[in-house]
């Protein structure tokens, strides 16, 4: 609650926000790329296989499209950027907090919510949504590439499929999903960073329970956002 209060106050960190959102862009772009395509890879494998014995080859891309946007894209982006980005902002706060850092910009009247946490949280939630998009765009091509070159599959089939199933609310979907890990990716960074005590050994504790529990509060984030999405946007018929 007082990050998000944080968000509204001013005068905002502007050029921190920036910072943060160039450092987390910096260390996920290319990771969130790479793991996106074995990704898409997988989907096209046991997509493929399964519709292949359906008899229903026609319709794999349309599926692996699905898939990729709603929900490959954004959790191995957001698993990249709570990993990269995350873990770096809780060493980096977990640090500061140690060597006192921390309280002394409390003693000069300067609030550490609004001048380190905010800027952070948001970048990691901004960074999150853009690398999504391009996450989503090489998963796609990762998937369609596979099925046509290794599967043997219909490059006018797969193309043609993507209407199907697929529709505009599942590309809104996915961004608003990664928007929303990354925000939470950050609040678990930051609150682990700010709360760091015990010396070193206390932050390295506090980086490794970021990542766990930011990874288990993805998975459940997901599985809530996909219920709820599935009950206001029913899935498209064939």
């Amino acid at each position: 609650m007082e990050v998000f209060r944080g968000m509204f106050r001013r005068p905002f960190a502007w050029r921190e926000l920036s910072d943060q959102a160039w450092f987390a862009t910096r260390v996920s772009l290319l990771p969130a790329c790479a793991i996106t395509v074995p990704f898409g890879a997988v989907l096209a494998l046991q997509i493929g296989s399964l519709f292949d014995q359906l008899g229903a080859r026609s319709f794999t891309g349309a599926v692996a499209v699905v898939g990729i946007v709603q929900q490959a894209a954004p959790i191995a982006t957001v698993v990249i950027v709570a990993g990269a980005a995350g873990t770096a902002v809780a060493a980096d706060l977990g640090s500061r907090k140690i060597r006192e850092e921390l309280d002394a910009l409390e003693v000069l009247g300067l609030n550490v919510i609004d001048r380190l946490v905010v800027p952070r949280v948001l970048a990691m939630g901004i960074v999150a949504a853009l690398l999504n998009a391009i996450a989503t765009s090489v998963g796609i091509i990762g998937a369609y590439g596979f099925n046509v070159m290794v599967q043997g599959g219909s490059p006018g089939a797969y193309l043609a499929s993507f209407g199907a199933l697929a529709q505009l609310p599942d590309l809104y979907v996915g961004e608003l999903k990664a928007f929303l890990f990354g925000i939470l990716a950050g609040i678990v960074a930051t609150y682990q960073g700010v709360r760091a005590k015990g010396g070193a050994r206390g932050v390295g504790d506090g980086v490794n329970q970021s990542v766990v529990i930011a990874f288990v509060l993805l998975f459940l984030a997901n599985a809530l956002l996909t219920a709820v999405y599935y009950e206001l946007v029913p899935p498209k018929g064939l």
